[in-house]
C-alpha cells in the first residue's frame, strides 16, 4: 500500500530537512516559487475535516454523516472531505470490502455508502450550513474491472509483453497512461460531473505526481468555469503543481518532523528552521496542509497517542497557529486511539473527551483571527527568543490583532522569560482570562505545555 512509497519520499525529504535544521545559521533556499492560482474567497479561514464514511459511524453510510452535521458545525471545521465514494473493484480486492483507491466506477457511488441522490442531498445540507465539500479524486489509476480497462485498454500502462500494470505493491488497481488523450477528456467530464451535478467545492488528488502537471492546469482551469474550487494536491516532491494547478500540497516533512522532536529525536529548534525555508522557498501565496494524522498515518503508521502521546495538545495548538491549512481526520476531538481497519468495517468509538472543547477553541480561533488567516492575506510570522532552548515561541501579527504562542515541547515543566519584546495586554485562548506578557517576566509552562495570547 502507499505507506511504502510515503516512507521512501518522506525519508529523502526528510534527510535533507535534517540536514538543514542541524545548521546555526540560515541556509541558502532554491528560488522561490511563482504560482498564478487564484483562490476562491472562501479558502482563507479554511479548517479541513476528513470524513472516512465507511467507519465515520455505526451505520457507515452518508446517513450517518448527515447525522453529525451539527456536531461538526460546533465543532467549527468548514471544509469537509470526503475519502472516495466511488464504487470499489472487486477484481483483485484486498480485504474484504476493498480499497476506497480502487475506483471502478468515476462517476458511481458506493452502494456501501448510500446512492447518488443520497450524496446530493447531503452535500446540500452541508451548503445549507456553511461547509464547503471537497472529494478524494483518484487520476492515477483504476480498479482492475474498471470498464475503462475492457473499453479503452490503450488508456493503460503496459509492461513488455503487453500486461496492465500495477503501481508499486498496489496490486488492486491498475496505473494509466496519460499519453493517451482522450482519457484526459474523459478525466475532466468526469470531475466536472461531481462539481456539477453533486455540488462540490473541489477535489483532494490522490497521488498526483505521476500524473501530468498539464492535465491539472486544464482540469483546475475548467472547474473553475462551473465554480471557484479548492484543490488539495497529496504531495510534497512535486513543488511545481502549486505553480499553476493546486492551491495547497502536504506538509509532509513537517509531519514527520514534528514526531521526530515528540520523540526526543530532533530539537525544537528544527521546527523553526524548517518553517522559515518553507516561507522563503513556497509561494508567498501557496497554502501548505498541516496535520497530525490522517487516514493513511492512522490506519498504516499509528495513532497521534502512539506518536505524539502527551504532545498532542501542544502540537496541536501549533499546527493551529503556523502558516499553513489545518486538518483533523475524524474523530481526532473524541480521542480516536485505535488505527481504523482500512479494507472492512471498524466504527469509531465517539468517546467524550477534554479534546473536544479544546479543538472547538482552535478551530474557532484559525476561522475568525485575521492574523491566522491563509496565505497573503494572513499576518505575518516571527519567531521570538527566549531562554529556554525546548520552548518555541512565535507571533503571528496583522495590523492590531495579534496571536503569540510558547510551546513547551518537552516532558519536563519549564520555568521560561521571552527575550524579544513582545510586550501587550492578550487575552488566554483556552481560559479566557487577560494575560499581560512583559519581557523578562518568568513564565511557568509544564511538561508539552502551552500558551495561546490573542488580542
Amino acid at each position: 500500500m502507499k505507506e511504502h512509497l510515503f516512507k521512501i519520499i518522506i525519508l529523502v525529504i526528510g534527510l535533507a530537512f535534517m540536514a538543514v535544521s542541524c545548521r546555526p545559521k540560515p541556509v541558502s533556499v532554491p528560488e522561490q516559487l511563482k504560482s498564478t492560482v487564484v483562490h476562491a474567497d472562501w479558502t482563507r479561514n479554511m479548517v479541513l475535516y476528513e470524513i472516512n464514511v465507511r467507519q465515520f459511524s455505526d451505520s457507515g453510510n452518508f446517513a450517518g454523516v448527515e447525522k453529525a452535521l451539527p456536531q461538526l458545525k460546533e465543532l467549527g471545521v468548514n471544509v469537509l472531505w470526503f475519502m472516495p465514494i466511488y464504487p470499489i473493484g472487486e477484481k483483485n480486492r484486498k480485504g474484504e470490502l476493498g480499497s476506497y483507491y480502487s475506483i471502478r466506477d468515476y462517476k458511481g457511488v458506493n452502494p456501501e455508502f448510500g446512492t447518488l441522490d443520497d450524496f446530493k442531498t447531503l452535500v446540500a445540507k452541508a451548503h445549507d450550513m456553511g461547509f464547503h465539500v471537497i472529494l478524494d479524486w483518484v487520476g492515477n489509476h483504476s480498479a482492475w474491472d474498471n470498464p475503462l480497462a475492457a473499453e479503452f485498454p490503450e488508456w493503460y500502462a503496459k509492461d513488455s509483453v503487453g500486461n496492465f500494470v500495477s503501481p508499486f505493491d498496489w496490486t488492486d488497481v491498475i496505473q494509466f497512461d496519460y499519453t493517451a488523450m482522450p482519457l484526459w477528456d474523459y478525466m475532466v467530464g468526469a470531475m466536472k460531473f461531481w462539481v456539477a451535478e453533486a455540488g462540490v467545492d473541489g477535489y483532494r488528488c490522490d497521488f498526483p505526481g505521476l500524473v501530468p502537471e498539464e492535465f491539472w492546469y486544464r482540469a483546475t482551469t475548467e472547474l473553475n468555469t462551473v465554480r471557484p474550487v479548492l484543490m488539495l494536491a497529496e504531495d510534497e516532491a512535486h513543488s511545481y503543481l502549486l505553480e499553476r494547478a493546486f492551491d495547497m500540497n502536504y506538509a509532509w516533512a513537517h509531519h514527520h518532523l514534528m514526531n521526530a522532536v515528540a520523540a526526543g529525536q530532533r530539537r525544537p529548534a528544527a521546527l523553526d528552521t524548517m518553517m522559515q525555508y518553507e516561507l522563503r522557498y513556497y509561494a508567498p501565496d501557496s497554502y501548505r496542509l498541516r496535520f497530525m494524522t490522517n487516514h493513511d498515518e492512522n490506519s498504516w503508521n499509528g495513532t497521534i497517542d502512539e506518536k505524539l502521546g502527551d504532545a498532542q495538545k501542544a502540537f496541536a495548538a501549533y499546527i493551529f497557529t503556523c502558516p499553513g491549512v489545518p486538518l483533523l481526520y475524524n474523530g481526532q476531538e473524541a480521542d480516536l486511539d485505535k488505527r481504523l481497519e482500512f479494507f472492512k468495517r471498524d466504527p469509531i468509538v465517539w468517546k467524550e473527551s477534554d479534546l473536544r472543547p479544546f479543538y472547538t477553541k482552535l478551530v474557532h480561533l484559525r476561522t475568525s483571527h485575521p492574523a491566522l488567516r491563509h496565505g497573503t492575506e494572513g499576518g505575518t510570522f516571527v519567531t521570538l527568543k527566549t531562554d529556554q532552548k525546548n520552548v518555541y515561541a512565535y507571533k503571528r501579527e496583522k495590523g492590531d490583532a495579534a496571536v503569540v504562542v510558547l510551546l513547551n515541547l518537552s516532558n519536563k515543566p519549564l520555568t521560561v522569560k521571552m527575550k524579544d519584546n513582545a510586550d501587550g495586554s492578550y487575552t488566554e485562548l483556552f481560559s479566557g482570562e487577560p494575560f499581560n506578557l512583559v519581557k523578562g517576566k518568568s513564565l511557568k509552562l509544564d511538561a508539552w505545555g502551552y500558551l495561546v495570547l490573542t488580542k
